[in-house]
């Protein structure tokens, strides 16, 4: 079945105590590089299905050739998940998602299929 991508939507974790201060940096670098991604609020907590703190940046198709390779070399040692938008939440979580570090998990189950 193919589903449309929407946008595209990446998630970068750190840890509040030792690597808030590479994701800051990496955060103003989107900010000043790509005006049409929209930056979210910093998590220094887990939400929704995300076992660690994180901010997340949302961007339109058009985008990705740019920005997630901009990340790759940018990201230092956080891991960024980025997944596309297609309206099925658990899979673009998981089977559609692009890992950038290492995984961490996630608390897939409170995703709707």
């Amino acid at each position: 079945m193919d589903l449309p991508i929407t946008g595209w939507h990446a998630h970068i974790y750190y840890d509040p105590a030792t690597t808030k201060a590479a994701a800051e940096a990496l955060r103003a670098g989107i900010a000043a590089s790509f005006p049409d991604a929209a930056l979210g609020r910093w998590h220094d907590v887990p939400v929704g299905p995300h076992t660690a703190a994180m901010f997340q940046v949302a961007f339109p198709p058009a985008l990705f050739a740019t920005l997630v390779p901009w990340m790759a070399l940018r990201r230092g040692n956080l891991s960024v998940l980025v997944h596309p938008e297609t309206g099925r939440q658990r899979a673009d979580h998981t089977r559609h998602a692009v890992w950038m570090g290492a995984p961490l998990p996630l608390k897939v189950v409170i995703l709707p299929e």
